[in-house]
């Protein structure tokens, strides 16, 4: 099946394309084998700045997904392409990528100011991915912009090597002061020398979940369907075994709100 969607990449110096498809049809058997009722669809680094499939299939199917796309942040026009893909295509925000930049601070680029102004005019939501050494840009935007909900991703990828005084991290996790400021765990396998529960990085996590509170805390996963596991990631079953039997320390009400009820309040939905 050729590209339903285009292909990029839209960072710099970063190669990687598919060459299979993935589409929102197949991630929602993967939702429905597994009992996902709901997932948060985030364009790709490969799938270039056109966020209209990721947008369209939210609109099509609105009771399953909703969606967040890519904004190029060297663009000087970047506010006109912010207000078009959530005023016009209903995505609810956008992630960047700091830590795709060596040279300039994308967060604190003046020059993005109209665009961050007008997300949050929209009360909109901003996903970061990058690494602890990114973490001040991250502490500069989310005290500028308080009506932007900020989102950590992937744990701002802590690393075992960092204990055990996991002093390297503690700039992530100071990031907690920002009421603004949510993060995800996810993405912890690939992060750990181990195998399944992956206990090497349960401190991390428990770090992590104990600075923002449970409240602040989101899941996340990889590729829809088959996808997952063919590029290194957990299967969906997987992923929901980790947080049900491997975080074996948090309540049911903790895990109904990690798992759901706090991406239920963040985000517009539906129903």
């Amino acid at each position: 099946m050729p590209p339903i969607a285009e292909i990029g990449p839209s960072a710099p110096n970063f190669t990687s394309r598919p060459d299979v498809h993935g589409n929102a049809e197949l991630l929602l058997a993967d939702m429905d084998a597994n009992g996902v009722d709901k997932t948060v669809l985030v364009q790709t680094s490969f799938s270039t700045w056109n966020n209209e499939y990721v947008a369209a299939s939210a609109i099509k199917y609105p009771e399953r997904f909703v969606s967040m796309g890519l904004i190029d942040p060297m663009d000087n026009n970047n506010a006109q392409a912010a207000v078009y893909w959530m005023q016009e295509r209903q995505v609810q925000g956008f992630r960047f990528h700091p830590q795709y930049y060596n040279n300039v601070d994308i967060l604190k680029r003046s020059q993005n100011e109209p665009m961050f102004n007008c997300i949050e005019e929209r009360s909109g939501i901003v996903q970061v991915h990058n690494q602890p050494e990114h973490a001040h840009q991250l502490d500069y935007v989310a005290s500028k912009y308080p009506g932007i909900t900020w989102l950590i991703d992937h744990m701002m990828y802590p690393d075992p090597v960092m204990a055990p005084t996991w002093d390297a991290y503690k700039p992530v996790l100071e990031l907690a002061s920002h009421p603004n400021i949510f993060i995800k765990i996810s993405d912890v396998h690939n992060r750990s020398a181990g195998g399944f529960p992956f206990i090497d990085m349960h401190g991390a996590v428990k770090m992590a979940i104990d600075a923002f509170g449970i409240d602040r805390c989101l899941w996340g996963t990889g590729y829809p369907g088959h996808h997952r596991v063919d590029n290194g990631w957990l299967s969906l079953e997987e992923e929901l075994r980790l947080v049900r039997e491997g975080f074996d320390w948090l309540t049911d009400e903790d895990q109904s709100k990690y798992l759901g009820e706090n991406a239920m309040r963040i985000w517009k939905w539906d129903n």
